[in-house]
């Protein structure tokens, strides 16, 4: 679901968000992979993954705050308090199975393994998009609609851009 039809390409691996630039720029190839398969066997998984009739067809990548280097050390998206967040960062359905309700079922998944991983807190920062249409390539981060029906709530506006399109702050408080 993550890695590439080449595996020795370097492309994200759901890792951009979890390294530091340099390292990001060193780990190539099938380093990102190795990368990915010690993040899977750490005793907090890297992210959920969508099946439909025991295929996997998406992965929603969710995770302490505090792990994802990009996103803990940002100056375009703030901190809005304290809390310990998670934060869902990554979406990604495989074609041929979008507009079928994978996407709510990766945010709730998400939800769901961060309240059981004990989180206060989900954020994600979607795109405010305002209903028109996002650039396929940068749908990985969501819109503000998608999480406003998973029960999320803007908190702050951020100084991030994803395909143009100003990013949000959204926040669902969690229950233990």
């Amino acid at each position: 679901m993550l890695g590439p039809k080449k595996p020795e390409s370097s492309v994200c691996w759901c890792l951009s968000w979890r390294l530091s630039s340099k390292e990001n720029r060193e780990l190539v190839g099938v380093a990102r992979a190795d990368r990915v398969r010690e993040l899977c066997a750490r005793d907090v998984a890297p992210g959920v993954l969508a099946y439909l009739d025991g295929e996997v067809v998406g992965w929603g990548g969710v995770a302490p705050r505090s792990e994802l280097y990009p996103i803990e050390n940002s100056r375009k998206i703030p901190h809005v308090d304290d809390l310990p967040v998670w934060s869902l960062w990554c979406m990604r359905v495989r074609p041929g199975f979008r507009k079928q309700g994978v996407t709510r079922a990766l945010i709730d998944g998400a939800v769901d393994y961060a309240r059981r991983s004990g989180a206060p807190v989900v954020e994600s920062y979607p795109v405010d998009n305002r209903g028109e249409r996002v650039d396929q390539t940068m749908a990985f981060v969501g819109t503000r609609a998608m999480f406003e029906r998973a029960g999320f709530a803007k908190v702050a506006d951020t100084d991030s851009v994803s395909g143009g399109v100003p990013r949000i702050v959204m926040r669902l408080a969690l229950t233990p």
